[in-house]
């Protein structure tokens, strides 16, 4: 089973760019595309949260279409960009969408069970699972303690040492790391937030963070520093899950890099 992990889309009306310098549009109608010719195919898409940028009707109409053309089933988280009314207004027909409230939902469907959690705190930037949030999440985990699981969720509830980023990230983990721990069958914490690729140890399991399929934060790690945009390559996760060797998780780099053969050192083609 593939999982890929797309995070922090920050789409924009059309012809705008994020902080007037990245085309985000652009770079998630590449990151679309490479999903695309992956072979094999994931059986499913997450986009673990910030899925626009001012929280706009009019941004998530373009999130829509520019999420059209992807073959593989697709499931949206929230994030700190993001706004639930606007979102249920522009995707009123996703089964896995409760109508009203907090946009939770389990997916049992596949040899993985995956619980999406929805951090967002309307008006801030940090995430929280507080008391409610926490007592849905309890309930979901006691329901098949032993399946493999993997939990998304936008803001980590962990540190990074990125401590610009790191005073965002989600309230409540004191609780959410007491609850996790009591389930050894939780494969993976998988979030976004931080538009960099980083793993850790958190709970029993593994915190992971994907990057952006826009822009990166720059990697920062002394103090009093405050967060700051760089061009590194956008990239996406890909989860993949086998009964013999378990959760192993690849960093795919989005766009056209040469390639060549280490046997005949002749250029070939990733995705013929």
């Amino acid at each position: 089973m593939i999982i890929a992990q797309i995070s922090d889309l920050h789409v924009q009306p059309a012809g705008q760019r994020a902080y007037g310098i990245v085309d985000t549009n652009h770079l998630l109608e590449a990151a679309i595309a490479q999903l695309n010719r992956l072979q094999p195919q994931p059986d499913l898409v997450v986009a673990s949260g910030d899925l626009v940028d001012e929280r706009t009707e009019a941004e998530y109409e373009m999130l829509k279409a520019l999420l059209a053309p992807l073959r593989a089933p697709l499931y949206l988280a929230m994030g700190n960009h993001d706004n639930r009314t606007a979102f249920r207004h522009v995707f009123p027909q996703l089964p896995y969408v409760p109508p009203t409230g907090f946009v939770h939902y389990v997916l049992d469907d596949y040899p993985v069970r995956i619980i999406v959690l929805d951090t967002l705190v309307d008006g801030e930037g940090y995430g929280d699972m507080d008391a409610e949030r926490l007592a849905w999440l309890q309930t979901q985990l006691a329901v098949q303690p032993h399946k493999p699981t993997i939990i998304f969720m936008h803001h980590p509830p962990f540190a990074t040492g990125l401590l610009g980023m790191d005073q965002s990230r989600c309230r409540g983990n004191e609780a959410l790391a007491h609850l996790i721990a009591q389930y050894p069958n939780v494969q993976r914490v998988a979030c976004g937030h931080l538009h960099r690729s980083i793993q850790t140890m958190w709970a029993g399991t593994v915190g992971s963070v994907a990057p952006s399929v826009a822009h990166q934060v720059a990697l920062k790690l002394a103090e009093a520093q405050p967060p700051a945009v760089v061009m590194e390559p956008p990239a996406f996760h890909l989860h993949l899950w086998d009964d013999a060797t378990g959760l192993v998780t690849h960093t795919a780099f989005i766009g056209e890099f040469a390639a060549y053969s280490c046997q005949t050192k002749a250029a070939i083609a990733l995705y013929a």
